[in-house]
């Protein structure tokens, strides 16, 4: 709700029928698909725990990610909508997943305006993210393409105070990583080192420091407004400054 809720500002009545929502709980584990493109939906998914990530199989059998979600997030809200899945949606890490049927949602949308407005612009936001990926994926080179995504999921992460520091956890392969940014594991292997030599990030296993923000979201050609964070840039300030965020 808290995401929700920096969207649109809601009354106790609003909170405690978000709160009310019927809903139920699975434990996932890496890889499981919380829904495939195709399939009918009866539901809308709430990230408790852990990581996800949306993705496309395109013909010839390639993976496409569209995009990475951190705890906290709604993850197919258009999809309690649309009523088919226009995408899978799987899990990264090992989390946990709140279902709300599709018909609540609905329901509540309408008779809190407060709760279908911050629904509304979280879509918009998330509409924005997406835009801000294909120009990634299709005019930047291989070095910003992943230092952009290592930005985003850092300031990302600091506004669900999920951060500590300058540090942070990426449970991604680096055969994710590249589905992420359409590169091969080998160019993304070598592009990491690159960013690591160059002092920019330290990565151990699936944590990634960065040492300094200011060169990294330089070689990224980032610009946080696109999250539509409030503290976006105060984070990314004291980043620059050599500050701890915590």
């Amino acid at each position: 709700m808290k995401k929700l809720e920096r969207r649109s500002s809601f009354s106790q009545c609003d909170r405690s029928a978000f709160m009310n929502l019927p809903f139920s709980v699975k434990s996932l584990s890496p890889s499981s698909y919380i829904i495939r493109e195709q399939d009918i939906t009866k539901n809308c998914c709430f990230l408790i725990s852990g990581f996800a990530f949306r993705s496309k199989i395109v013909g010839n059998g390639g993976r496409q990610i569209l995009s990475v979600n951190i705890p906290g997030e709604l993850l197919d809200l258009q999809h309690a909508f649309l009523g088919i899945a226009d995408h899978s949606i799987q899990m990264l890490s090992d989390g946990d997943v709140a279902f709300v049927a599709a018909e609540a949602v609905h329901e509540i949308a309408v008779a809190h305006p407060a709760i279908g407005r911050a629904m509304w612009l979280e879509t918009l936001a998330e509409g924005s993210i997406s835009r801000e990926w294909i120009a990634n994926i299709g005019r930047r080179d291989a070095r910003s393409r992943v230092a952009h995504l290592l930005c985003e999921i850092a300031l990302r992460l600091h506004s669900a105070g999920l951060i500590t520091g300058n540090r942070y956890e990426l449970p991604m392969t680096q055969e994710q990583i590249g589905d992420a940014t359409g590169l091969t594991p080998v160019h993304v292997n070598r592009t990491l080192h690159k960013l690591h030599s160059d002092g920019l990030i330290t990565r151990d296993k699936r944590s990634v420091t960065i040492e300094n923000w200011k060169a990294l979201s330089g070689v990224a050609d980032f610009n946080a407004g696109y999250l539509h964070l409030d503290d976006a840039e105060r984070f990314a300030l004291a980043l620059g400054q050599g500050r701890s965020c915590a």
